[in-house]
């Protein structure tokens, strides 16, 4: 496969050119590519609420930043929280 990635003029690469004849190898190994939606509910929130795949990214990358940040709770504190005794899990 000889992909052709592509630059903006600060150089980053914004996009990649695959040539047709890889395509049609790519759809014929994954027949519902065309599909492929960021729109598509991927997921659902603890509340039941759907997710797209972009939502979904986003959720998982703030989340990413708070451990990061240290911004988070152990098993034995998020256990006090609810009521529960850690030692008993």
């Amino acid at each position: 496969m000889s992909l052709q990635v592509i630059h903006d003029v600060q150089g980053n690469d914004v996009g990649v050119f695959i040539p047709m004849e890889d395509w049609m190898l790519i759809k014929v190994n994954y027949p519902d590519i065309d599909s492929f939606s960021l729109n598509k509910t991927i997921a659902y929130t603890t509340s039941g609420q759907p997710l797209t795949k972009k939502q979904y990214q986003k959720l998982v990358n703030e989340g990413i930043r708070q451990c990061k940040e240290g911004k988070y709770k152990s098993l034995e504190q998020l256990s006090e929280d609810l009521g529960y005794n850690y030692a008993d899990l």
